[in-house]
């Protein structure tokens, strides 16, 4: 990255040394606007990914303990999953405009399905014996859920957690880049339109680092949440 384009070998107008654009990213650091557009960007973040799993976790134990209810709605999930989150785009627009909601639009419909699918995987995964067992005993629908459901599939959902988290912030990078709404994006799209190509870079590199350090929290929790559980144990132990 140093050497290419010291070398020659690209226009250093287009691709600047490493040192540059760390030095311009450095300079980013030191202003406000910086530390508000990413205060943006995680704030939708943060609230789109909350959003979708807490209706993801909730949509799918129903749909995988009520009788009949998976089979019912298998086609709309296999549907409606694979649509791009992108595709949405002139819909956030025209009902929210370059605004914090449309960014929730695009992260929670994005979030939404990597967690519900892992959720419908756990549910799937609860021992039919424990769970006929636990009813034949009277215990209660919410009880069963507490004690047999949750606990199996708590790994499932944690996964999902981890995916979701993910593709919320490029979903939200993403919408604030293509629809202008207030964030890392926005900034992003400002400095390429007035040329800044080193301000550019620095805050593709930022946005890099970010996605980095929120894959790395999600894992933190991952473990944690899971201490109990065998597989992590073991990885924490090798």
């Amino acid at each position: 990255m140093e050497a290419v384009p010291r070398l020659g070998l690209v226009d250093a107008r287009f691709l600047p040394p490493a040192s540059r654009i760390l030095t311009t990213l450095a300079g980013q650091l030191a202003t406000p606007e910086l530390w508000i557009a990413l205060g943006e960007t995680m704030r939708g973040w943060a609230l789109g990914l909350a959003l979708a799993f807490c209706a993801a976790v909730v949509a799918g134990v129903v749909i995988g303990i009520v009788p009949g209810l998976r089979a019912l709605t298998s086609s709309t999930v296999e549907f409606l999953r694979p649509i791009p989150s992108v595709a949405l785009v002139p819909l956030a627009t025209l009902l929210f405009g370059p605004s914090l909601g449309s960014t929730l639009l695009l992260v929670v419909y994005a979030a939404f399905w990597q967690v519900l699918i892992q959720v419908l995987y756990g549910v799937a995964a609860v021992d039919s014996v424990a769970y006929d067992t636990a009813r034949s005993y009277g215990l209660s629908a919410w009880s069963r859920v507490r004690h047999l459901v949750w606990p199996t599939a708590l790994p499932y959902v944690m996964t999902g957690l981890r995916l979701a988290a993910a593709v919320a912030f490029i979903l939200a990078v993403t919408a604030e880049l293509v629809i202008g709404s207030p964030g890392l994006g926005a900034e992003i799209q400002v400095a390429q339109s007035s040329g800044a190509v080193p301000v550019v870079y620095a805050l593709i590199v930022l946005a890099g680092l970010v996605g980095i350090g929120v894959n790395a929290a999600v894992r933190l929790l991952e473990r944690r949440v899971l201490a109990w559980h065998p597989a992590v144990r073991s990885e924490v132990g090798a």
